[in-house]
């Protein structure tokens, strides 16, 4: 089923042209993820898709009664506004029936309203959406719900807005980089939800593991044309690169054709017949197509960075701790040349203050650190870099440098460098105002870059960039010969680029573990089965050696019993708020005696149901336990 076709939108702002012509329809139950270079247009068909822009020509056609969420980058929420109230704010009708619920329950005195309330609760099978957007909220750490907006930090907000997307449950979910502001754990657990859920999805992502796992088709645009892969990630690597191999064979055909035209244009008379000035118009499409060229190209570099000493960096028994959080718990480290640290760990875990106290912006509470004379970091921050008004993005890098000097005496100069990372000639004389957010941020990497490190730190690099541009940085990281270390919850990056982890785990605990980001989900996998095998076995071996074999019924509970297991919960759970309600009404006293006779009669028999399904609930808990 069609939810939504897009024919011929085409967009620009002045003379800088996005996007043009550009058609494609989203089907129910698709999971497309948009891939492009940044400043090309990504954000722009979102906001399309969304209403929040209109395209300058051609137009989106909408399934009729269709709901859409979006899921924008820098959400717009209302600051005055609690967590819940933001929630329920929504014109989603089950969560204005919840709300009813919930402020009933606020007034009591009020039977009418409660009983009204409670009516449409069961209408609406409310009491299981409650609590799915409950879990939802505490999977993306949002528990306190009375805490006003405008004291949420960026991040929270961003985790709010995906919370309040995923609640709607829209039919079509718009999302813009919806891992980033997420920690690896919360980013797992959006994916297995959006493996369980039937929702449409249209995304931005550079989370190429999220891709992988995620999607069920890919559209990439590409030097202005838009190309489908109906598989996942991995699916569109393998054919993206038949496809710029069978182009390369194209273009070196239109080559060689282009030499053999030119030829007989130049040995043309003047005067031309019919059939030779059809030939010269086929000649300029040939000529067209021959000088047509992908921008993407790879340079090794063999970069000539200051030499190294034998003292690196030490870190002696630091400490660091907030009031009741504690960051850093006696730490020790010395960093030998050419390691790759990737750093890992829950939000608020301290990974960005240890960045800080390495580089001398922030302070320990006490311990030591150590750098050695020949370190020369490079700091990549979360904060981006300030720009001048009115800058020309060669003009910022250059205040940084004019080269990286490379081996045997050769150099890439900053024009060179911006090359590689997509600004083109044409580009780099930009002003920086017209960049997009993730062009920004590649500036600022190629600003950091350009002063020639020894010893890089990269706190969060891959948020706000682009598939092609982490592949760009990649690249460059790989041939990087210095120390290198890395926070991110980019997980394909941490695989492809780091040696070994410092796994933050909170309460001042750091571990150094000897692997990448799925080696150490792989250890963790296994000493969860351990733990859950090991208990196993000791419950198994509290039970008396000859209970198994007397026992007539298998302790496990079968599928019909665990169905009934969790029937019985909401089953007891509803009628306890019945029971709560007739309770209330007998603080009435205008009750007629007949009225309270029978309400009487009403309670004994919920009270008698109550205790029947609460003793077979006990009956199959203990089963359970066995």
């Amino acid at each position: 089923m069609n939810l939504l076709t897009v024919e011929n939108i085409s967009k620009a702002f002045g003379e800088r042209v996005l996007f043009e012509n550009l058609s494609f329809g989203i089907n129910k139950d698709q999971k497309i993820a948009l891939i492009a270079k940044n400043g090309t247009g990504k954000t722009s068909i979102l906001n399309i898709l969304s209403g929040a822009d209109s395209p300058d020509k051609g137009k989106v056609n909408f399934r009729k009664g269709i709901r859409t969420s979006f899921l924008e980058q820098e959400p717009q929420l209302s600051g005055n506004l609690t967590i819940e109230e933001t929630i329920f704010a929504s014109d989603n009708e089950v969560l204005k029936v919840i709300s009813a619920y919930e402020r009933a329950l606020e007034n009591p005195e009020d039977q009418d309203a409660y009983q009204t309330a409670f009516e449409a609760m069961e209408r609406f099978g409310a009491w299981d959406f409650e609590t799915q957007y409950k879990q939802i909220l505490s999977k993306l750490k949002l528990d306190d719900l009375k805490v006003k907006v405008n004291l949420l930090s960026g991040g929270q907000k961003k985790r709010l807005a995906l919370a309040n997307a995923l609640i709607n449950r829209p039919d079509l979910l718009i999302l813009d980089e919806p891992t980033n502001h997420l920690d690896l754990e919360m980013i797992e657990w959006l994916e297995a939800y959006f493996a369980k859920e039937n929702m449409t999805l249209f995304m931005v992502t550079h989370d190429r593991y999220f891709l992988e796992r995620v999607c069920n088709e890919i559209i990439e645009l590409d030097n202005g044309t838009l190309y489908p892969y109906k598989g996942n990630y991995s699916y569109y690597l393998e054919k993206k690169e038949a496809r710029v191999e069978q182009e390369a064979t194209e273009h070196h055909k239109s080559q060689q054709l282009y030499k053999k035209e030119l030829e007989w244009m130049r040995r043309q008379p003047k005067a031309r017949t019919t059939k030779s000035k059809s030939r010269i118009d086929d000649f300029n499409t040939i000529k067209e197509t021959a000088g047509k060229r992908r921008k993407e190209h790879q340079v090794q570099l063999e970069i000539n960075m200051e030499r190294m000493g034998s003292k690196i960096v030490e870190l002696h028994k630091l400490v660091k701790a907030y009031p009741e959080k504690p960051i850093l718990d006696k730490f020790d480290y010395n960093f030998i040349k050419g390691e790759r640290i990737g750093v890992i760990g829950k939000n608020g875990t301290g990974k960005s203050t240890f960045l800080n106290i390495l580089t001398g912006t922030d302070t320990a509470d006490s311990g030591k650190v150590v750098i050695g004379d020949t370190i020369k970091f490079g700091y990549y921050t979360q904060k981006g870099i300030h720009i001048k008004e009115g800058q020309k993005v060669i003009e910022v890098i250059r205040e940084f440098g004019d080269y990286i000097p490379l081996m045997k005496g050769r150099q890439i100069s900053a024009q060179q460098l911006l090359e590689r990372f997509l600004f083109d000639r044409k580009k780099q004389y930009d002003y920086v105002d017209k960049l997009s957010g993730g062009e920004r941020k590649r500036l600022y990497l190629c600003t950091v870059l350009i002063q020639n490190p020894n010893f890089l730190i990269l706190d969060e690099p891959t948020n706000d960039l682009d598939v092609v541009t982490l592949n760009v940085l990649e690249s460059f990281l790989m041939d990087f010969p210095g120390c290198l270390l890395v926070v991110s919850h980019d997980r394909y990056f941490m695989d492809k680029i780091v040696d070994h982890l410092f796994v933050f785990r909170g309460n001042g605990i750091v571990e150094d573990f000897p692997g990448n980001y799925s080696d150490f989900r792989a250890y963790e996998d296994s000493q969860v089965a351990e733990m859950r095998a090991e208990k196993a076995s000791a419950s198994t071996q509290k039970a008396p050696k000859a209970q198994w074999k007397t026992e007539q019924r298998s302790p496990k509970l079968s599928y019909n019993e665990q169905k009934e297991y969790k029937r019985l919960e909401k089953d007891i759970q509803k009628l306890e708020r019945e029971k709560e309600t007739i309770q209330q009404r007998f603080t009435d006293g205008s009750l007629s005696g007949e009225a309270i006779a029978s309400l009487s009669k009403e309670l004994k028999q919920l009270t008698d149901s109550i205790d029947a399904k609460t003793e077979r609930w006990f009956e199959l808990s203990a089963l359970m336990e066995e």
